[in-house]
């Protein structure tokens, strides 16, 4: 077993929730009513329609349910299905290091496990914990945009996150690590040109795909040595070598603490100029914008070309990474919702007209700021010569400006206004805060019901 192999596999082993800090453990929950409701809120959008659809073609022995539903399907294709629905309206927590990624898009791969197993609270916190942890020590140590798409951070972290859940030991451990890395290397290609539906799928993919690694260590399957440091290994394949970075525990922060919920549907990048675009909303009025420069750091290269996609969104997926869209957006609506992204919304001509007055520009103070600080700023220039600035440095639900507890409610409550009885929601907000004393998750799952799911499996 190789080194770095070796201090995963065992941080992964000895994780316990024991060890874990009351303060941990409530972040923990918080995630968790974040993605649940980002889940449930995405419901109806047809990637979630066709994954559920595809996930009710199997019946698992054991078997997992189909959140916003209680239907059944195998582990794997309920991790999947709810993965999709966790990602689809890119509205679920971030972490941003030297590369990035999005850690509860494990979260299903260890519900659909505790689910399977009829798992305690307990279990499933320290899955996720773990998961966290290994899902974001790869974004510290990796560099970013090396042609790796990021949710093959999250295929390891579902991976050891589930076996965490089934208990394994650190010998499935080993092997659970070689099914999630060997088999399951995705690219970034995912999230180039015209965004697909497959851009919120495919870290729905790498929950499923770290569900089916843990359960086959779990039957006793073995798997390649060395995936790290092998010849043919992910050194290799990086080019790089790595080590590392300090795990979280004996007095080192945990990275679960370290991750940013979101306030706003949309890319993790446009959350401080949608910050900067809604306070300068009731300054100005459109009519007057003569033109709008944002200032931001190193993203700001991914808009030079103006006939990118990004430019000229035509899918949901596109607009929600696009800065000068949902700036545009914020500007005219003084909002951003699920319906900023809604097809007819995309193709509105003066949405479309005030992007034209757009322009994206690098900060090299901003990004030598980063990644401790995303910061954007926003000039306008009206038609009579005036300026009006908004500077963002930290938005809202930055780890420097997180949302209460209060507001992680609000989120879940918007979220799934229209396909969850208020009485639902407050079930759901009483187990999950009292998760650690809850016996069986399958509990909790149970309440997440949609109003619709009755007759959509007919």
């Amino acid at each position: 077993m190789d080194k770095n192999t070796e201090v995963l596999v065992r941080y992964a082993a000895d994780f316990r929730f024991e060890d874990l800090p009351a303060e941990v453990v409530h972040e923990t929950k918080r995630k968790l009513i974040d993605t649940l409701g980002c889940a449930l809120g995405a419901f109806h959008a047809e990637p979630c329609r066709i994954a559920r659809a595809v996930a009710r073609r199997s019946i698992g022995n054991p078997p997992a349910r189909i959140l916003g539903t209680q239907e059944k399907s195998t582990p794997e294709l309920a991790a999947f299905a709810n993965g999709a629905m966790v990602r689809c309206q890119d509205y679920n927590d971030s972490y941003l290091s030297s590369a990035s990624c999005h850690p509860s898009d494990a979260w299903p791969a260890m519900l659909a496990t505790a689910d399977a197993i009829h798992a305690d609270g307990k279990a499933l916190i320290a899955g996720a914990a773990l998961a966290y942890e290994v899902s974001c020590n790869f974004a510290d140590v990796m560099p970013r945009e090396q042609g790796w798409d990021n949710v093959f951070y999250d295929v390891v972290g579902s991976a050891l996150g589930s076996a965490k859940v089934l208990g394994l030991n650190k010998e499935q451990m080993a092997h659970t690590l070689a099914f999630a890395i060997v088999p399951n290397v995705s690219l970034e290609q995912t999230r180039l040109g015209e965004l697909s539906m497959w851009k919120g799928c495919a870290g729905a993919n790498a929950a499923r795909n770290g569900t089916f690694a843990a359960l086959l260590a779990h039957e006793g399957m073995t798997g390649p040595q060395d995936v790290i440091e092998g010849q043919w290994g992910l050194w290799n394949l990086l080019g790089c070598q790595f080590e590392w970075a300090p795990f979280g525990g004996r007095g080192g922060p945990y990275r679960i603490a370290q991750t940013h919920l979101k306030f706003y549907p949309g890319v993790v990048h446009a959350q401080s100029p949608i910050g900067a675009a809604l306070e300068l909303h009731p300054q100005v009025s459109v009519e007057n914008i003569e033109s709008v420069d944002i200032e931001t750091y190193w993203v700001a290269r991914r808009y030079t070309k103006r006939d990118s996609p990004l430019w000229h969104p035509t899918t949901s997926e596109t607009a929600d990474h696009s800065i000068p869209y949902l700036v545009a957006a914020a500007l005219i609506d003084g909002d951003i919702t699920a319906a900023t992204l809604a097809e007819d919304r995309i193709r509105d001509p003066k949405l479309l007209g005030l992007m034209e007055k757009i322009s994206v520009h690098e900060n090299a103070e901003f990004d030598a700021a980063y990644p401790a600080g995303w910061q954007c700023r926003i000039k306008i220039t009206t038609k009579t010569g005036k300026r009006k600035t908004a500077h963002v440095k930290y938005f809202k639900g930055h780890v420097q400006a997180p949302l209460t507890d209060a507001e992680v409610e609000i989120k879940f409550r918007t979220l799934t206004a229209n396909v969850l009885k208020p009485t639902q929601a407050e079930a759901i907000f009483a187990q999950a805060w009292q998760l650690e004393k809850l016996k069986d998750v399958g509990d909790l799952l149970a309440l997440c019901v949609t109003k619709d799911a009755v007759n959509e499996g007919r």
